[in-house]
């Protein structure tokens, strides 16, 4: 069980926005939704480990599927981290009904979890298509500017050879990369969960989400790089591992939200 109750609790002030109040929470938080949302994976195996086999599944063929063109696989696999809150909303719910001890949905149910908030998940949505398409043009242009005519594979790419042969693409592809996927880190964190949870606008769960990461800079940090850390490991074995890392990591999700917004 998280200890919110001992966090302060602050009340961020937004034009025309209600937001809830926000808690600072300590630095070994991360660590704590971590061991809580193995135990609700536990505890929902069968689901968990279901919708993990499927989502694995699903991330492996969209990588190998443009193996060959090394801009899009790149694009594909990054993005993937962008993807990975949208998905992990099957397990949010899942989460949700363990919190209030209540039975546990059937298989498909929680794919139907979007309906308590459509308008608001949708604009999320458009907003990360947005993202997305961006993301795979501006990788296109890094590709062309820094690898033209090189031939190199992905597979190729992804080697110390490669790093130390074409540092500057490496450097662009991080540093532009990097601000993208702290930005939608940064209003994806909170966001999500909110809106399901709760019947809040698109504005306002973007808002809180932005200010819970401001109130909590280097937890949140320290967050970021535990769930990019998991996935590039559940990337590195092929998606194996990705079937048990995913639900893991999206059940912490739930239980970080939890803690870091005020209940209601």
């Amino acid at each position: 069980m998280s200890t919110h109750t001992e966090h302060a609790i602050f009340h961020p002030k937004a034009a025309r926005m209600d937001l809830p109040g926000i808690r600072r929470v300590s630095l070994d938080q991360p660590f704590h939704w971590l061991r809580d949302g193995a135990k609700d994976m536990v505890r929902a195996w069968p689901l968990s480990l279901f919708y993990g086999i499927v989502f694995a599944i699903l991330g492996y063929a969209l990588v190998h599927s443009a193996w060959d063109k090394p801009h899009l696989a790149m694009a594909l696999t990054s993005g993937f981290l962008f993807v990975a809150p949208v998905l992990a909303t099957v397990f949010y719910c899942v989460s949700h009904r363990l919190e209030h001890h209540h039975k546990l949905p059937s298989l498909f149910v929680p794919l139907l979890s979007w309906r308590a908030n459509p308008s608001s998940l949708g604009l999320y949505t458009v907003m990360l298509v947005f993202v997305l398409i961006s993301w795979e043009r501006m990788t296109a242009i890094l590709v062309a500017m820094f690898l033209s005519g090189s031939g190199i594979s992905l597979g190729e790419l992804l080697t110390l050879s490669a790093v130390q042969q074409h540092p500057d693409f490496f450097l662009a592809y991080l540093a532009f990369g990097g601000i993208l996927a702290l930005t939608m880190f940064s209003v994806s964190v909170v966001s999500l969960p909110m809106m399901l949870h709760r019947k809040v606008d698109f504005a306002t769960a973007l808002v809180t989400s932005f200010m819970a990461t401001r109130l909590n800079i280097p937890v949140m940090l320290l967050w970021a790089a535990l769930l990019a850390g998991l996935i590039g490991v559940g990337m590195a074995t092929d998606f194996i591992a990705m079937a048990l890392i995913f639900p893991w990591l999206g059940h912490a999700s739930w239980h970080a939200y939890r803690e870091l917004v005020e209940r209601e």
